[in-house]
């Protein structure tokens, strides 16, 4: 049982016993709806087409009118009833299709039920095309592209960048801000209803964000264009001023549903609001569970409240689990149930339970990525497996670096749904990069404009002032043409004089040295004293990406070494994306947040250690987003632990068969305990607790008193000794083998199962 070893409960945990959740009753429609019943006719043309609903789908199905929350658990087969229910109104209650709005989140999940809402009995592609079965932006775009809405949309977020990058440039701050945060920050306030305007000033810094805000909506405007955010701004300020269209909207969708309705921010909930205000014929369909977009504006109490906002609403609570094994839903469920601000629920499974989760603990996160590689190139070479049926998924985009290296090294097949760009052009680790390329080729023009903004020079001026002078009188390193750079302050020389000496020290140090060494002398410091940072990124993730740096330059000796490994898996990665384009058996790497609503065969849920999972932002509460407001006397900390906590269930439930979660034991260079939202689905049980076990979890002999649980162990290996020790922390489990106390014979690691008394 070493690092490399799969175990069936983490290393740590209390109890052994496996989380198993409950087997779901059988019975359907069919046995539920007999002929006698009016609506019988619809439930068993359904049947027809292999479309079998249970009791609570049932209920929500044949809902009529008044709202309706539907709390639909993970893999509990949402799409079937917000589709059938569109058939029933048809088909049943004889409702005009064009009477029905079907809102969704993605293009995709709007088009398969469009789809399948054609295929239904009695409905074809004419009646489905007249239902509004759309995306927020889709349905709003069209009401106000007929009212009036010219402007081009700016769909191509590589658009948004290249507008921002020149807003930047023209106020010379263009090396201290990142167009994709700044997007999303702005689009977090913009969904919050929180005009640019009323943003506050209070400090420089929020003068300068303000204007570069202003900037670009003023662009905006200049050139006819609008983004997504203000499609539904647009939409709902027309509402307000147009009681008129409000009034043919409400006359014409009678019959509203929302589906993932905890994804939906202020701006979404209003609009919705305000249609559905007369007849209030609103079906929600979504989890609270599953609320992990707060910093887009998501607020789960939508959910939670909507009975206070529609005292008579109805709730239907689909806790049936078709997804995924029942050992992998009683998993997820031990790790929500923790969580206090939720609507209580416990899914049960429909699939018997074929495997259980596997839990590894690994010394870091390139023994991690190795493990992981290993464990799917077997299922592959075996036959059991195809690349496809893999997912890799992550609390933060820097948790990726091993994992893509390690696949770019033994040519495994990947798509990474995060950034293009790569972990070592991450405009924080870059700069310590171009330091080092720079110590081995002081000529290095492209490393030299790296590190420019470092030094508080403008990239592009500083850059320009170089060259010229290069042409004039070459220098074996040109970054000392500075000194004569026009307006450059004496504290500048001193610092540039300071620079250039650490960089010709590096070329002698070993990689992790050289980087400890430049955090240590000025990089740490100068991204803490940049204000900017601070309004625009968690300090404690500016810090993991670097001690990820870290981790993947402690494996060289040397500074040649680290950027020739660099530079391969960049131009390995650049070859294997080429001739992967066409290739769709692929292992999927992604971050949580980007994996909500998908399902995979086989999920490798990496990074589960303290620190991670919870990730340390979370407790830096002055830089908690606004949307984390107080609850009941529940502070912004505690909200975003529980939302940390719907990360974890959202990850679990997103595997259909097999499920391995990775705990390194070592997190950004320290000691890290597996993840407490794990360790919580593994309670420590009291002496006298004999309760809430679960179903085919453990076995329980006839006298109630006695349980058996299973343990780690080390196990003599002479056949005529029976000695065994128990495995109690990770530094045992990590010794290859020991000498059995009794024989003296080597032990190796496996695993007893043990009786117990209760009392």
């Amino acid at each position: 049982m070493s690092s490399r070893t799969f175990f069936k409960t983490p290393l740590e945990a209390g109890s052994h016993t496996i989380p198993i959740a409950q087997t779901a009753k059988t019975e359907t429609s069919k046995d539920l709806i007999p002929n006698t019943d009016k609506d019988a006719f619809f439930f068993r043309s359904l049947e027809k087409q292999g479309i079998y609903l249970n009791e609570q789908q049932i209920h929500a199905v044949r809902h009529f009118k008044g709202p309706l929350l539907t709390l639909a658990g993970a893999g509990s087969g949402k799409t079937s009833v917000l589709v059938c229910r569109t058939g029933y109104l048809i088909t049943v209650r004889n409702i005009n299709p064009k009477n029905i709005l079907l809102v969704t989140f993605s293009k995709k999940a709007a088009e398969e039920m469009r789809d399948r809402i054609a295929h239904l009995p009695g409905m074809d592609e004419n009646i489905a095309a007249i239902i509004q079965t759309r995306t927020f932006h889709s349905f709003f775009l069209k009401i106000i592209r007929k009212h009036g809405v010219t402007q081009d949309i700016l769909s191509e977020t590589r658009y948004q960048h290249i507008v921002l990058k020149r807003i930047l440039r023209e106020m010379g701050l263009q090396d201290e801000y990142q167009p994709e945060t700044l997007l999303s920050l702005l689009s977090s306030y913009k969904m919050q209803m929180v005009n640019v305007d009323s943003l506050p000033e209070t400090t420089d810094e929020e003068k300068e964000l303000k204007q570069i805000f202003d900037a670009y909506e003023k662009w905006k405007t200049a050139n006819n264009k609008i983004d997504f955010d203000d499609v539904l701004l647009f939409a709902y300020n027309m509402l307000r001023q147009k009681p008129s269209l409000l009034a043919a909207l409400q006359k014409r969708f009678l019959y509203v549903m929302v589906d993932e309705f905890q994804d939906t921010n202020m701006v979404q909930y209003e609009l919705i609001k305000m249609i559905t205000e007369p007849h209030r014929n609103l079906m929600i369909v979504g989890d609270d569970d599953q609320t992990i977009y707060s910093f887009n504006g998501a607020r789960n109490e939508f959910i939670l409240n909507f009975d206070k906002l529609y005292p008579d609403a109805k709730t239907i609570t689909l806790d049936i689990n078709y997804r995924s094994a029942s050992s992998i839903v009683g998993l997820g469920n031990e790790v929500i149930r923790h969580n206090k601000r939720r609507k209580k629920k416990t899914l049960k499974a429909k699939r018997q339970n074929q495997t259980q989760p596997q839990y590894i603990r690994p010394k870091n996160t390139d023994d991690e990525a190795e493990i992981i590689t290993k464990y799917i190139l077997r299922q592959v070479k075996q036959g059991k497996r195809s690349f496809g049926d893999f997912a890799i998924l992550y609390r933060t985009a820097s948790n990726s670096r091993a994992i893509i290296e390690q696949f770019v090294i033994d040519d495994v097949p990947f798509v990474d749904y995060g950034s293009e760009e790569s972990f070592y052009g991450h405009w924080l680790v870059k700069p310590l990069v171009d330091h080092i390329r720079l110590a081995l080729h002081p000529q290095d023009f492209e490393a030299m404009e790296g590190i420019l903004p470092t030094l508080y020079i403008n990239r592009e001026q500083g850059m320009e002032f170089i060259l010229d002078q290069e042409k004039v009188q070459k220098k074996k390193w040109p970054l000392i043409h500075l000194m004569s750079y026009p307006d450059i302050k004496d504290f500048q020389k001193e610092k540039l004089m300071e620079r250039l000496k650490l960089i010709k020290s590096l070329k002698s140090m070993k990689p992790v040295d050289a980087i400890q060494l430049m955090r240590r002398e000025f990089y740490d410091q100068f991204l803490e004293t940049n204000k900017r940072n601070k309004l625009t990124h968690h300090k404690e993730i500016m810090r993991e990406t670097l001690d990820e740096l870290e981790s993947s330059a402690k494996r060289f000796s040397s500074i040649e070494e680290f950027v020739s490994f660099i530079a391969e898996v960049a131009e390995k990665r650049k070859a294997m994306d080429h001739s992967q384009h066409e290739n769709d058996d692929r292992v999927s790497l992604m971050t949580i947040h980007k994996s909500k609503g998908l399902e995979f065969p086989v999920v490798c849920l990496i990074g589960a250690s303290e620190g991670n999972m919870p990730h340390n932002s979370i407790f830096d509460a002055e830089k908690m987003s606004d949307v984390f407001t107080t609850h009941a006397g529940r502070d912004k900390i505690t909200a975003a632990m529980e939302e940390e906590r719907r990360l974890v269930y959202v990850a679990v439930t997103r595997a259909k068969d097999d499920l391995v979660i990775s705990s390194p034991a070592y997190h950004r260079g320290k000691k890290a305990a597996v993840s407490r939202y794990i360790m919580d689905a593994f309670p420590k049980r009291s002496a006298n607790d004999t309760g809430n076990r679960q179903p085919g979890a453990s076995k329980s002999y006839s006298s109630q008193r006695t349980q058996t649980d299973t343990v780690y162990a080390w196990i003599c290996t002479s056949g005529k000794c029976t000695a065994w020790q128990r495995i109690k922390t990770y530094e045992e489990a990590e010794l290859p083998t020991r000498e059995c106390p009794l024989c003296k014979s080597p032990m190796e690691k496996g695993s007893k199962e043990i009786t117990f008394l209760s009392h």
